[in-house]
């Protein structure tokens, strides 16, 4: 795809839905407020940017993040970095829970507005990270199946998890609507995640019918980017217009960290 111009740097678009390569911004120092305004308009643009070799430090990652938005002290993450606790560290042999489509923070309201990544080891081959746009995906709609959309909610866990991937029974839940109208933007798009339990505003039956449904809308090819990693990569994207998945396709370490924002 050609890649088109947004002074001060490059963008290099991945795909004609979502997700762009940003070429010529150093994040490890200071980001003027021209080019830091041109990110955030790209950022809620494409969803998904991806800034290669910046070999991020944890105090440098959290700044990159308070570009987009105000970095989120989790209540219960047990992998802090020691020296800055906004920063959740990862170290693993295989993939885990992140194997499966989500949406980070759905245990609260709302849930996270961003998430994003440094990598420090990764595989030779694998471990890449798919993105889907839920706003693409509900522009995919027909309308009248959009109009009954909008008084559907999908009922979460309320549990806001360790970083263990260890879930208890469910005792507390929350509900986000199907459809979200995004802060910036004003778009529509889905909002759903597989770890959703069941639906609202329609009866039980109609909710197991329609839950798969919107999963695999959510999650169709049409809709959706992958990236692969090399260290010293950062990624940030829109939480509240996209999911995303960690492809499990590969052995040995798998090292990053996570800042989230919201």
């Amino acid at each position: 795809m050609t890649a088109t111009r947004t002074a001060p740097y490059e963008i290099r678009p991945a795909s004609p839905v979502l997700g762009a390569e940003i070429v010529g911004v150093d994040l490890t120092g200071a980001v003027d407020d021209a080019t830091a305004e041109a990110l955030r308009e790209d950022f809620w643009k494409h969803k998904v940017l991806v800034f290669r070799g910046q070999h991020l430090t944890p105090d440098a990652h959290v700044k990159a993040v308070q570009i987009f938005d105000k970095p989120f002290d989790h209540p219960r993450w047990l992998h802090r970095y020691e020296d800055n606790r906004l920063v959740y560290v990862f170290n693993l042999e295989k993939g885990g829970a992140a194997a499966q489509w989500h949406v980070g923070g759905t245990w609260r309201n709302p849930p996270f507005n961003i998430e994003s990544l440094t990598y420090q080891v990764v595989p030779e081959v694998g471990g890449h990270t798919l993105w889907a746009d839920l706003q693409a995906a509900y522009d995919g709609l027909s309308e009248p199946f959009k109009r009954l959309l909008e008084s559907v909610n999908a009922v979460y866990s309320d549990y806001p998890g360790d970083g263990t991937y260890n879930r208890p029974p469910v005792t507390g839940t929350v509900e986000h609507l199907v459809v979200r109208t995004h802060r910036h933007t004003g778009r529509k798009g889905l909002f759903i995640s597989s770890s959703a339990i069941r639906l609202t505003g329609i009866n039980a039956a109609e909710g197991e019918a329609l839950l798969p449904l919107l999963l695999a809308q959510a999650s169709s090819p049409n809709y959706t980017v992958g990236f692969g990693w090399k260290p010293g990569d950062f990624v940030i994207w829109d939480n509240q217009a996209t999911w995303h998945y960690a492809v499990n396709d590969y052995d040995g370490p798998r090292e990053y960290r996570k800042v989230i924002g919201g």
